[in-house]
């Protein structure tokens, strides 16, 4: 999103070229856990990144003559990993900007933190006549890793319950045929399991906690309290690796934050879940606690796309949050009635200098454009919203700068994309105008970055709740869940509330999710939030895996099935009308969800 320009419009197309050598192979196992060495000595370069393209358009870049691009691995049935230099990026971004910007990765952050102080705990409900425990199922963490040697991930005779840790962050020093990071199996972390020092043996860590946490609400093996909702199930865990500079800067990802992954790296980290759940010939429930607040919110971003087509697979389940942002003060929504009208968002700053950005979404057949106005009264005059337009400025007696990008047409959505980045920022109150070029419908919807990854005090002073469901929970066919209190059914007050921008009902339903007991790194403790709930899910949702295709009761059993089954069996209060935005079709039961089985 950055320009170099000063005070001027540009669109410009440059051309791009992959070398021959480096066509796109059609094996994903073999580039993601058997690489070429050429391609693992590309990625580990200190200034190369990686973005997801549709295979739509490779043709375009491949048919002109300018730059290498290194093929990754594919991604579903419609995507295509590709490795780059930075400056390479913005070429890229310039040759397709007008058809799809969102190959851009998003940045990814986690929902929820560990409670300081918890005066009421909440536990899982094990009650079940069939005696599903997720013996046979896989569940799936792609988060900040796992503390495999905790007794919850282990069996009664000590060994690992871990099948396989993809640890992003850790390079081999030699070639290992990882396309990154570092592979550990079962019977590696086994025998790290025996050595006093098992970290010696096998050096990954969960450093955050965040992970281990999910993991052990998911499916812990411990008795009693901090029994997971899966205690016989297996894992897969991917530990994240930290985006990459380029689009730390780009997103304006504040620099204290360590939680800022690449939604590159997490959707090859489903990949290689679904790939290894394939070899083993287990069903996975996978487990999705991380959100954004990039994309149009409305299921048609890669990332959302890419979730979609995952959730239609048999024997998969995709459990997602719905996030932690309906009190956070980063959405906002309007309406300009007519051409020639305009209406005004504000944004308050309370400290000095963060740098943010807002992403302004609107219909495709209208055309918005928007002018920028400092605390301090420095104006940014009308810039007339043309496709391809960058501008950017710097304030003559302040230190911040303004840069205003439109993104339209955008390919596979009816909507036009408006960027406005401020870095530095003036504290006080910072207006955005936004002129009605051409009006058919004239709603648009503004989010600031997702609560961690924008400065604390960086707010819309006329926030909504509404519309607030976090990137990827609102791709279509994954399960949406929001948190709710079972100390008196009350809803999490920092549940995200829908609906989608497209708009599609969401949550679908919420599930435990305040105070609940589970393991840390460095002990027991609580968290609250949509990322606990979702773990409650993911759990539930293996035992669901386990009647179906373990079983063998319902061979077909996929995301879509589950959530019929779970939407069929949540508690519902008499004097709300369902389904709503803030708890889609109601509360989790987890004892009427599995009754439900007994009548299929």
């Amino acid at each position: 999103m950055d320009a170099n320009q000063n005070n001027q419009f540009q669109s410009t197309h440059m051309n791009l070229q992959p070398q021959k050598e480096q066509a796109p192979t059609e094996d994903i196992e073999n580039l993601i856990t058997n690489a070429p060495e050429s391609l693992t000595q590309f990625v580990s370069q200190p200034d190369v990144t990686s973005v997801v393209i549709r295979n739509s358009l490779l043709s375009d870049i491949e048919a002109q003559k300018h730059h290498v691009i290194h093929f990754g691995p594919k991604l579903g049935r419609d995507y295509r990993v590709i490795y780059v230099n930075y400056d390479e990026i913005t070429d890229i971004k310039n040759k397709i900007r007008t058809v799809d910007i969102d190959f851009m990765p998003f940045i990814l952050t986690t929902l929820d933190q560990k409670n300081t102080f918890a005066s009421e705990i909440a536990k899982i409900d094990h009650h079940d006549e069939n005696n599903l425990t997720g013996k046979g199922v896989l569940i799936a963490i792609i988060d900040t890793g796992i503390d495999y040697t905790k007794k919850a991930f282990r069996n009664e005779d000590g060994t690992t319950r871990i099948k396989y840790i993809w640890d992003q962050t850790i390079d081999q020093p030699k070639y290992s045929g990882m396309i990154f990071g570092t592979e550990y199996s079962e019977a590696q972390i086994n025998e790290a399991l025996k050595s006093k020092n098992p970290f010696s043996t096998v050096p990954h860590k969960d450093n955050v906690g965040h992970g281990t946490f999910l993991a052990s609400v998911a499916g812990s093996n411990e008795k009693g309290d901090y029994a997971g909702a899966a205690p016989d199930a297996e894992f897969i865990i991917v530990k994240l690796c930290k985006a990459d500079n380029y689009f730390l800067n780009e997103f304006t990802v504040p620099p204290l934050q360590q939680n800022a992954f690449s939604s590159v790296d997490f959707m090859l980290g489903i990949e290689y879940v679904l790939q290894k759940a394939k070899k083993l010939k287990r069903p996975v429930a996978i487990c999705i606690s991380l959100g954004t607040n990039s994309g149009g919110h409305d299921g048609y971003s890669i990332l959302e796309q890419y979730l979609a087509e995952v959730s239609s697979e048999t024997g998969v389940a995709i459990c997602s949050a719905a996030g932690n942002e309906s009190v956070g003060k980063h959405h906002t929504q309007g309406r300009v009635v007519a051409e020639g009208q305009k209406e005004t968002i504000e944004v308050k700053v309370e400290k000095d200098n963060p740098s943010f950005y807002i992403n302004l979404w609107n219909n495709a057949l209208d055309r918005l454009a928007v002018s920028v106005i400092s605390p301090t009264g420095d104006t940014i005059e009308k810039v007339p919203a043309k496709p391809g337009t960058i501008y950017s400025t710097k304030f003559a007696l302040e230190k911040s700068k303004v840069f205003i990008e439109y993104f339209f047409p955008l390919e596979r959505c009816s909507s036009k994309l408006t960027v406005i980045k401020i870095k530095d920022a003036t504290p006080g109150i910072w207006t955005i105008n936004i002129y009605g070029e051409a009006i058919f419908d004239g709603t648009f919807h503004a989010w600031l970055p997702i609560t961690g990854l924008v400065d604390k005090g960086v707010e819309f002073l006329a926030p909504s709740p509404n519309y607030t469901i976090t990137v990827p929970a609102t791709a279509s066919g994954a399960m949406t869940c929001g948190a709710y209190n079972d100390k008196n059914n009350s809803l999490y007050v920092d549940t995200s509330w829908g609906p989608t921008r497209t708009p599609v009902l969401s949550p679908d339903f919420t599930a435990l999710g305040v105070n609940v007991l589970g393991v840390f790194p460095d002990g027991y403790g609580t968290m609250s939030g949509t990322s606990v709930a979702a773990a409650v899910t993911a759990g539930v949702s293996a035992l669901m895996l386990q009647w179906g295709i373990v079983e063998k009761n319902l061979s077909e059993m996929n995301t879509y099935l589950i959530r019929a089954v779970f939407i069929s069996g949540c508690d519902r209060d008499v004097n709300t009308d369902y389904p709503n935005v803030q708890w889609g079709f109601g509360r989790l039961d987890i004892k009427k969800a599995l009754d439900i089985l007994n009548d299929l």
